[in-house]
C-alpha cells in the first residue's frame, strides 16, 4: 500500500499550520511576510537532515531556491547572528507543547468520565476545515470548524446577524477611581448593589418625560443617592431607579445582536 493510506486530506497541513505559528508566518531567512512560504530544511537532506519539527523551518521561494543544501552558517555567512539564532531556536525542547498535549489529553480523560462523549482536535483540522468552506477565519468560523467535518456534511452560511458576545468582567477591586491626571477620585461604597440593582445589570427603563423621554434597554452603572447611569444604544443618560426593570442580572457578559466584526 505504501505510504498513500496514511496520507489524508490533512497530510502535511498540521505540520506547515505548526511552522507558520511558530516563525511567525514570516521567512526566516530575509523576514518577508504575505508571500507563498515553502518548508525548509536547516540541514539539508543531502546531508543527512531529518524531516523532524527542529530541522524545519519556512522559507521563501527565493531564499529557498538560493540556500539549496547549503548549511546554514555557509548560506548566512553575512548574518552570522541570524544563523546562531536559527539554530539555537531549531535546537531548543518542545516542552511547552509538550505539556499543552499532555493537558489536553488528561482534560479529555477525565471529562470523558462523565458519560458524555469527548473529542480533542488541533488547530490544523479548524484551519483546514476553514479553508476546505472558503471561510475567513474569525470566532464563529471557527466555532464552526472545529473537529471532524465529512466530505457531504455543509456548513450553513451564517445569517447577517449574529449574537455577538463580549467579556466585560465584574468589576474591579479597587476603592478609588483616578482621574486623567492619576490622582485618586471619591473612595467607592464597599456595597455592590443598591435599591436592588448592581453595576453590569440589564434592565429595561421608561422616562416619562423631560428631553430623554421614552424606553431604553441596557447596561447600569449604580449609585448609592439612587439616580444610575444607564449605558444605551444611543448613548448614555441618567435614569432613577424607580424607572428601571430588571432584565438580566449582570453576569461578566455583554451580549448584542450584529454582524461578526472578524467574519466574511
Amino acid at each position: 500500500m505504501g505510504t498513500g493510506w496514511r496520507e489524508g486530506p490533512l497530510f502535511g497541513f498540521e505540520l506547515r499550520e505548526y511552522l507558520l505559528v511558530r516563525w511567525g508566518r514570516a521567512c526566516v531567512y530575509c523576514g518577508v511576510k504575505g508571500v507563498p512560504l515553502q518548508i525548509d530544511h536547516l540541514r539539508a537532506r543531502s546531508r543527512g537532515g531529518t524531516d523532524r519539527l527542529s530541522n524545519l523551518v519556512l522559507a521563501c521561494a527565493p531564499c529557498n531556491s538560493s540556500k539549496g543544501g547549503r548549511p546554514v552558517a555557509e548560506f548566512l555567512v553575512g548574518r552570522p547572528e541570524l544563523a546562531a539564532r536559527l539554530l539555537a531556536l531549531a535546537k531548543a525542547p518542545l516542552r511547552d507543547a509538550a505539556v499543552m498535549n499532555s493537558t489536553r489529553y488528561a482534560l479529555c480523560a477525565r471529562l470523558g468520565q462523565s458519560g458524555v462523549p469527548v473529542s480533542g482536535w488541533s488547530g490544523g483540522r479548524t484551519s483546514a476545515n476553514r479553508a476546505r468552506f472558503g471561510l475567513r477565519k474569525s470566532h464563529v468560523s471557527d466555532a464552526l470548524c472545529v473537529g471532524e467535518s465529512p466530505p457531504g456534511d455543509r456548513i450553513v452560511r451564517r445569517a447577517a446577524v449574529v449574537l455577538l458576545v463580549g467579556c466585560t468582567g465584574r468589576g474591579s477591586y479597587r476603592r478609588t477611581t483616578p482621574d486623567r491626571f492619576g490622582f485618586p477620585r471619591p473612595t467607592r461604597p464597599r456595597r455592590k448593589q443598591f435599591h436592588g440593582y448592581a453595576t453590569g445589570d440589564l434592565v429595561r427603563a421608561t422616562v416619562p418625560r423631560g428631553k430623554h423621554r421614552g424606553r431604553y434597554v441596557g447596561r447600569v452603572s449604580v449609585r448609592s443617592k439612587g439616580t444610575f447611569a444607564l449605558a444605551h444604544a444611543s448613548g448614555r443618560i441618567d435614569v432613577h431607579h424607580s424607572q428601571l426593570v430588571l432584565l438580566q442580572r449582570g453576569d461578566g457578559y455583554r451580549y448584542d445582536w450584529g454582524r461578526d466584526p472578524a467574519g466574511g
